[in-house]
């Protein structure tokens, strides 16, 4: 465990930043594709940039999307529905170069039981939790995703009219002997129209979207930096391109922990950077609700087609209150890692991904995050005799 004292620092973005724009229309292709097609193969990837859209990847599929009209669906939901803004859910130019999955692949994953279903590629996978938080989640990362909600809340219920569809936030909080404090910074970028005044922008964001998150974390000495520059009214697509998976860290655990370093968004449930990182959390989530840790890490490795884990590795940080050999052998007993029988297990085959692109994959209460149950903590605990 650490000691003494220190900041740590988590970001966040709102649907309208240009990275989640291209998270959420991959994972909106994806949710078509499995709707109807459970066993569909996608493998999507998204460009966006000043007036275009750029829907590529490996997709093989029995169904039909009309990929036009679902990107301009996912930009009109965002709010990209103004000319001014610049860019627009009418007049953007949609493209498309998508192509089915290699057969090479397709042969290792695709099998007749779960047991047999091969990972669909190599690499490490983590997940993370900690007894810091309700959701059992790092703090500042869920401060700032919170934060980001909340900013996306005030300008679509019209608390904030004046607010565009851009916005990131960031949270650095003051730790002392591991346990966080008080919030030492709190910083927010948000797209706005050319006529607010800037100090009347600053005052409505600190009373409407970081007071009523962070509350009694915040104290005289917090620092806050809003729309730092001054103005922020060029935004989106047109300010700064946009990419699928390029806001891995947030979209996990904000930099605390390691990451396998596999994008979660546009991928279908074959391919275990996506699943084997969600059921990494599902192990280490129980780990620490069973009481057994006051943090854990949970590491998966798999080669393409291989029906198990080439490797199982568990850091409790120096906060197990049992030897972790019993955690490891509990962890073996009472959860299942082949590809397969992770998806069966999370009930992956459905439309539930899009709305994991923006506010975080993790530390969410939503019941189709399957991820996020603490269904083995008894199991867990009662097998390491706690």
């Amino acid at each position: 465990m650490r000691s003494g004292k220190f900041l740590f620092t988590s970001e966040a973005m709102t649907e309208g930043h240009p990275d989640k724009v291209c998270d959420q229309i991959a994972d909106s292709v994806l949710d078509a594709i499995i709707k109807d097609d459970p066993y569909g193969r996608v493998a999507c990837e998204v460009l966006a940039g000043m007036g275009f859209i750029i829907v590529t990847g490996e997709i093989t599929t029995k169904t039909y999307v009309d990929v036009q009209k679902l990107v301009r669906g996912v930009l009109e939901k965002i709010g990209y529905t103004k000319p001014e803004y610049g860019f627009d859910y009418h007049t953007v130019g949609v493209l498309t170069a998508i192509h089915e999955q290699s057969p090479d692949i397709n042969m290792g994953v695709t099998k007749k039981s779960p047991k047999e279903v091969g990972a669909g590629d190599q690499g490490m996978m983590s997940g993370y939790a900690t007894n810091e938080t309700p959701e059992l989640m790092p703090l500042p990362i869920m401060l700032a995703h919170k934060l980001a909600k909340k900013l996306s809340e005030a300008r679509r219920n019209g608390t904030l009219k004046y607010l565009r569809p851009d916005g990131k936030t960031q949270v650095s909080v003051e730790y002392e002997k591991d346990k966080p404090k008080r919030i030492d910074s709190v910083v927010i970028a948000a797209q706005h129209d050319p006529d607010v005044e800037l100090d009347k922008l600053r005052e409505d964001i600190k009373k409407h979207v970081i007071e009523p998150v962070c509350g009694k974390m915040l104290d005289k000495d917090t620092k806050y930096y809003i729309n730092n520059t001054g103005r922020f009214v060029v935004g989106g697509p047109v300010a700064d391109s946009g990419c699928t998976g390029r806001k891995i860290i947030q979209d996990a655990y904000g930099g605390v922990g390691n990451h396998g370093g596999g994008a979660f968004s546009g991928k279908d449930p074959s391919k275990v950077d996506r699943t084997a990182a969600y059921y990494a959390r599902y192990v280490a989530k129980n780990i620490v609700a069973a009481g057994l840790a006051g943090r854990a890490e949970v590491q998966l490795s798999f080669v393409i087609g291989g029906t198990e884990p080439l490797s199982l590795f568990i850091d409790t940080h120096g906060t197990a209150k049992v030897d972790a050999q019993k955690i490891y052998h509990a962890v073996r007993k009472h959860f299942h890692f082949a590809p397969g029988e992770m998806i069966e297990e999370l009930n992956l085959r459905r439309p539930i991904f899009s709305k994991t692109t923006v506010f975080g994959h993790f530390g969410r209460s939503d019941p189709d995050f399957t991820w996020e149950k603490t269904d083995k903590a008894a199991a867990l605990k009662k097998e390491c005799g706690l």
